[in-house]
């Protein structure tokens, strides 16, 4: 018997579902049963009809007047998501940021649950962060292999970043979080998103740039 396919949603829309899943849980854990499209798609920044579009992708979701059980829509983004349940995360290179990142609660209550720190500085080995001890990097494929870790995360100077993944891709991991600033190369099969602060920073002093130049003014006729 042929097995139904799995939908395939656009990964523009994916990041959606991300952050309607956020809005959702903090409704949910401030009580509320429902909420309207409209009310959704405000708290999330997009139009209702782009809303509508993106949960389309769900199957049948809202009860028209009635707008989206607030608990059952969460379960619902969460399963297609694949963060219903706890995704064990190793981080490597415990500088500053990654520091900020372990030491971050709001993950734990996302799903993703860091279960192991690495870093190759002999003086950060042993730091208690986050709940968790750092590790020496020698220890990487071992608590991968026992974690069952599928997602990693680099926060490591450029220079080491790609060995770095090599070893998470050879241990086993599938997903890497990549903040180093460096284009890594992955083989098939390990998904690599790139996370460039510099760059977001940049798009944001030009998009300032460009609202501080005066509009020119139409001379008259």
């Amino acid at each position: 018997m042929n097995q139904p396919r799995p939908r395939i949603i656009p990964e523009a829309t994916v990041a959606r579902l991300a952050v309607y899943l956020r809005v959702l849980t903090t409704l949910a854990d401030g009580g509320r049963t429902t909420v309207s499209s409209g009310e959704l798609a405000s708290a999330a920044g997009v139009n209702p009809a782009g809303l509508r579009k993106d949960l389309s992708h769900l199957g049948p979701c809202g009860v028209r007047g009635v707008g989206y059980e607030v608990g059952t829509l969460r379960d619902r983004i969460a399963r297609v998501l694949g963060v219903e349940r706890s995704r064990a995360c190793v981080l490597v290179g415990i500088g500053n940021l990654g520091s900020a990142l372990a030491g971050y609660a709001g993950f734990g209550t996302r799903g993703f649950e860091f279960v192991g720190l690495f870093d190759a500085s002999p003086t950060r080995i042993g730091q208690p962060v986050g709940g968790l001890q750092v590790r020496p990097l020698d220890e990487l494929e071992e608590v991968v292999t026992a974690t069952g870790a599928s997602i990693g995360v680099i926060t490591t100077p450029a220079d080491v970043a790609q060995p770095v993944c090599d070893r998470l891709a050879a241990a086993g991991v599938r997903s890497i979080l990549n903040f180093a600033p460096v284009t890594l190369v992955a083989p098939a099969g390990v998904d690599v998103r790139k996370v460039d602060l510099s760059v977001e920073l940049q798009v944001l002093a030009f998009l300032g740039q460009q609202r501080s130049v005066p509009l020119p003014v139409e001379e008259p006729a």
